[in-house]
Formats: C-alpha cells, sequence, structure tokens
C-alpha cells in the first residue's frame, strides 16, 4: 500500500500558524495522526494467516512497517475465537504460566530435528531443495494443549496460553487496528486522506497554543479543538459502520393484559 508524507499536509497547516518552521508543523501533525488512529480506530489490518509453532508462545505482530498495534478486535484459531484477556486475568487463569519447549533446553529439543544439509558428503535433491521435518520431544510439549487465549505483553509482542501443541496445526488469523510510530514519516495513503480533517484540526489545536509564537491564538485552537471532536466522532463512526446502510424497521409492542 502506497503511503502519504506528513510534509504533504503542510501546506493546508501553514496559513494557519504563520511562521511556524515546517519540521514543528510535521511533528504536530505525526502526533495528531497518531491521536486520530487511537481514538477512531479507523486504520484497521488483517494479518495473514500463520501456524503458530509447537511449544512456542511468545510471537510479534505481523504489521506493516513503521506501525504499531493499537487495539486487537479479534484472534481466531482453526476458526474458533481466543478469549483476549489482560494480563492480570492471565495471570489469574493461567498461574503456572508457559515456558519455551515447556521449559526443555532448545538445544535438547533440536536434537530431536532432522539434521540440515550443510557439511553433508552426500547430494540429495530433497536434503537440498527441502525442508527437513522437526519433530519435538514429548517433554517439550508436556504442558501443551490447544491454545484458548491470547494476551499482549508488550506493544509489538504477545503470547498464546496455554502452550501450542503438535497435535495439529494451529491456524491463526488477527484483525488489529493499526497507529503509525513515533518515528514515522507517513502513514498510508488511503487512511491519511480519510482522516485528513481531523489530523488537521487536532494539528492546529496544539499548534495554536504554543507559547512565545507570534502565531498563537487560544480562541481559534478551541475552535479547532471543537472540530476535531465532532470530526473524530464522525470518522469513528463511519468507520464502525462502513459503507453499509442497515434497513430501518419499527414494531408495535403489545399491551399487557
Amino acid at each position: 500500500m502506497a503511503d502519504r508524507t506528513y510534509a504533504s499536509l503542510v501546506p493546508k497547516i501553514s496559513p494557519s500558524v504563520p511562521g511556524c518552521p515546517q519540521p514543528t508543523m510535521i511533528q504536530y501533525i505525526r502526533d495528531a495522526a497518531i491521536r486520530a488512529c487511537e481514538r477512531s480506530l479507523a486504520w484497521r489490518w488483517v494479518q495473514p494467516t500463520y501456524n503458530l509453532t509447537p511449544g512456542v508462545y511468545e510471537y510479534l505482530y505481523n504489521k506493516p512497517t513503521n506501525t504499531d498495534v493499537h487495539v486487537v478486535f479479534d484472534a481466531i484459531v482453526n476458526d474458533a475465537p481466543l478469549q483476549k484477556l489482560t494480563l492480570e486475568q492471565a495471570l489469574y487463569q493461567f498461574p503456572y504460566w508457559a515456558d519455551l519447549y515447556s521449559g526443555v533446553d532448545p538445544n535438547v529439543v533440536w536434537l530431536s530435528s532432522q539434521s540440515n544439509s550443510f557439511n553433508s558428503n552426500q547430494y540429495n535433491n530433497s536434503q537440498y531443495n527441502g525442508n527437513g521435518s522437526s519433530v519435538l520431544p514429548d517433554s517439550a510439549v508436556a504442558e501443551a494443549t490447544d491454545p484458548r487465549a491470547i494476551c499482549q505483553l508488550t506493544p509489538d509482542k504477545y503470547i498464546i496460553l496455554p502452550l501450542p501443541d503438535q497435535a495439529k496445526a494451529y491456524t491463526m488469523r488477527m484483525f488489529y487496528a493499526l497507529k503509525p510510530k513515533r518515528n514515522s514519516t507517513g502513514m498510508d495513503e488511503i487512511i491519511f486522506d480519510e482522516l485528513e480533517d481531523v489530523i488537521t484540526h487536532n494539528a492546529l489545536q496544539h499548534l495554536l497554543v504554543l507559547p512565545n509564537t507570534n502565531w498563537s491564538d487560544r480562541e481559534l485552537a478551541a475552535y479547532h479543538a471543537k472540530q476535531f471532536i465532532f470530526q473524530l466522532s464522525e470518522r469513528r463512526a463511519r468507520a464502525n459502520l462502513g459503507n453499509m446502510r442497515g434497513v430501518m424497521t419499527a414494531q408495535m409492542q403489545r399491551f399487557g393484559v
């Protein structure tokens, strides 16, 4: 997907803050874009499906570059939704927590795997062109079973509980709401276009209250703050509804006898 830079919004911002340096405007545009995404949840992303690794409970989010995951709408394994837990809830429901390969030393785990093709004396097509099978010892999945819950550990990492076993493949699909990173220079063009008015009002709201500047105008800042709230509410409602419109119906209630 194509990105649009924050600098592209400077010509729209600059007339209201004459004399404001461009780097300052870009900084406030980026901050406004982050707030707009956080509050509207308009930037949605579906992570491509992937299989969980037996004995491994910790994973990184698979997301576009220069973005952070702000909300996980849902996580589905083998067409069944996982329970979304806070850290406190996860600690309460799974007090034993989870250890990589049930606490077995990874060096011991990989002794059970097929050796790779490097330094092999004999050429073999399947050896060079295929991946060797990996079979975990029973001890590495002793605490493993069907995954039932997901919990975020850090902004870029989540855990699956309990530990996935190797009895079958567990196919995962996730749905996110994204926001730009603090060091990003732009964001997805379609989402930027959709949130442009929200970002503009919020950036001006904060730029116009900077002290000791020749463009400071608190009355105008208050106007942009109100417009930001109004536009944000409309964009969030639009994001929730999409372009679908339901049919309104009315049903008369029966009177009690």
